[in-house]
């Protein structure tokens, strides 16, 4: 009996091929996870600018030549990059009658290893707020401390960021604005971020219109006296409660003492 051998040649090129394959399989992986994050991200951020638009709206009526607040807010979220439709939509609900009354209402607490946190929410709901606000602390190992028990461990600035020009001199800038309120100007990048005391915000904005700098972004932030570092493992934690707070539609802003 005649036994037939047959040699099979697996060509050369076949190990590349499952290669690229592989690698263009991560790259798609990749590229999906990092569109669902921004998507997360968006469905996250557009509830909260268009609650700040539709309450500097009905606050101040909802022409933005003549409300500086919602000129503010829609600036923030252009910055965000958040559709037109949904801009002018909220600015359409400030006059709906039966649109709900937000309030303006802040909490303070320590998190995770000590953290300070500064929360800040505009809710329809202020006993739902406080009750979900609690528990995110509670949850954490945190809790909830008395209004006004970290005044003195934060400081309230308005911060500007623009756009740096080729033509534009930070320091002739700051100059400038040091008469409006300006107490500093750093450089980051492709930004140029001016700070102020959160009292200077108005003439800041204004000094910067007069002289036709487009403002980026632009809000009242709460800047740590005394930044804390923290361990890599101790900040694991303290984002797992920070998430949790960020999460909640009720929440605008959160600050820490994090370095």
């Amino acid at each position: 009996m005649k036994v037939l051998l047959i040699h099979l040649k697996i060509p050369n090129e076949f190990p590349i091929f499952v290669e690229i394959n592989e690698i263009m399989g991560r790259a798609f992986e990749y590229r999906r996870a990092a569109k669902e994050k921004r998507w997360d991200k968006m469905s996250k951020i557009f509830p909260k600018l268009g609650k700040a638009i539709t309450m500097a709206a009905k606050e101040g009526g909802v022409d933005p030549a003549t409300n500086a607040k919602l000129r503010t807010a829609i600036q923030n979220a252009k910055s965000e990059n958040m559709p037109k439709d949904n801009i002018e939509a909220a600015i359409k609900r400030a006059a709906q009658k039966d649109i709900a009354s937000f309030t303006e209402v802040n909490y303070e607490g320590k998190g995770p290893h000590g953290v300070l946190v500064y929360v800040e929410c505009a809710t329809d709901n202020p006993t739902r707020t406080v009750a979900n606000v609690k528990s995110y602390f509670n949850k954490a190992g945190g809790m909830v401390v008395p209004n006004g028990s970290m005044e003195f461990m934060f400081s309230r600035k308005s911060v500007f960021e623009i756009l740096k020009t080729a033509e534009m001199d930070p320091e002739m800038l700051e100059l400038e604005l040091i008469d409006a309120g300006c107490e500093g100007i750093e450089v980051e990048d492709d930004l140029i971020i001016v700070s102020g005391d959160y009292t200077a915000f108005g003439t800041i904005a204004k000094a910067l219109e007069d002289m036709q700098i487009e403002v980026q972004k632009s809000s009242l932030k709460r800047i740590p006296t005394t930044p804390v570092e923290f361990s890599e493992e101790q900040l694991i934690d303290i984002e797992k409660m920070l998430d949790k707070i960020e999460d909640d539609d009720d929440i605008q802003q959160v600050f820490t003492n994090i370095a």
